[in-house]
């Protein structure tokens, strides 16, 4: 089959398994013409409709379904059987996407990735740091970074980072000399708070706190719902309410005075993240750097 017959194809398996042209462009970094003009030839060269698409959706058709359960595999081996190549170079070569929480990607990963590209110089990294819960191998991406309760069974974890991190709840000194700090949990709900909401919608509605194995939770109200780390900080520090975040976000602030942590004996602790991704047979080049390189750290 030509080489064009393979980039096709190609094009077809990204736009199936994102269900999108954008998406799958995004993913891909092309244009979502090209995409499109791809599934063209495909569907004129075969004689036959793949994907079904409205204005609001991309879905395979039948014939699409069954060609997409035969195709994936047998491009996984392609691309294996290339890539096996990269093992007779002196460094591997290729590029490596990954999918991570927004705070892996602020707090965690940058010092990793740049040893890691410092070691492998002909490897390009390239990270998207989202907190919506996906399917990362649908979606393009070799691995993904996720903490333990997200992680998916059939997957290979491995930890990266802290093993342990906390979350804190802190205010600023204005807002204590106004009124009183919470002495437990359950006053927090005599306070304004403000709270965080996933790029998928979801808002954070539970704040949960333990001591001597006993557990609180509560449910916050306050001034400000939002989903960037930024924006509850700085409500934070111009005194809107108690902001209750990853140690990682607060401690700087905490260290400088500009925020007072509190309950500090209330403070969960839980497991660090771990780097995450399929077994298989033929593991890119990259992704196989990357995880010797984690698992020597």
């Amino acid at each position: 089959m030509a080489d064009t017959d393979l980039a096709d194809l190609d094009a077809f398996t990204a736009v199936a398994q994102a269900r999108s042209f954008r998406g799958a462009a995004k993913l891909r970094g092309v244009s979502a013409s090209s995409l499109s003009e791809a599934l063209r030839r495909l569907e004129a060269r075969l004689g036959v409709r793949l994907l079904n698409r409205t204005t609001r959706s991309v879905t395979p058709t039948e014939a699409g379904l069954h060609l997409l359960e035969r195709l994936a595999p047998a491009l996984d081996e392609i691309s294996g059987a290339l890539d096996a190549v990269n093992s007779f170079r002196d460094s591997p070569r290729g590029t490596l996407k990954l999918n991570v929480p927004t705070i892996v990607a602020r707090e965690i990963l940058p010092p990793i990735a740049t040893r890691f590209l410092i070691a492998n110089p002909d490897v390009t990294l390239d990270v998207t740091a989202s907190d919506a819960f996906i399917d990362v191998l649908a979606a393009g991406f070799d691995a993904g970074i996720r903490y333990d309760e997200r992680l998916e069974k059939d997957m290979i974890a491995i930890p990266i980072g802290p093993r342990v991190q906390r979350f804190v709840l802190a205010a600023s000194p204005a807002y204590i000399a106004a009124r009183d700090a919470p002495k437990e949990p359950r006053e927090i709900l005599d306070h304004a708070c403000i709270r965080h909401r996933f790029l998928s919608g979801v808002i954070i509605s539970t704040w949960e706190f333990e001591r001597d194995g006993e557990t609180i939770r509560v449910s916050p109200e306050g001034p400000m719902i939002a989903s960037a780390a930024e924006l509850e900080i700085g409500a934070a520090l111009a005194g809107l309410g108690l902001i209750y975040s990853f140690d990682e976000f607060l401690r700087p602030y905490i260290d400088k005075g500009q925020l007072v942590e509190l309950l500090p004996d209330w403070s969960p602790h839980f497991s660090g993240p771990f780097l995450y991704y399929p077994s298989r047979r033929h593991m890119p080049a990259p992704l196989r750097a990357f995880v010797d390189f984690i698992k020597t750290r």
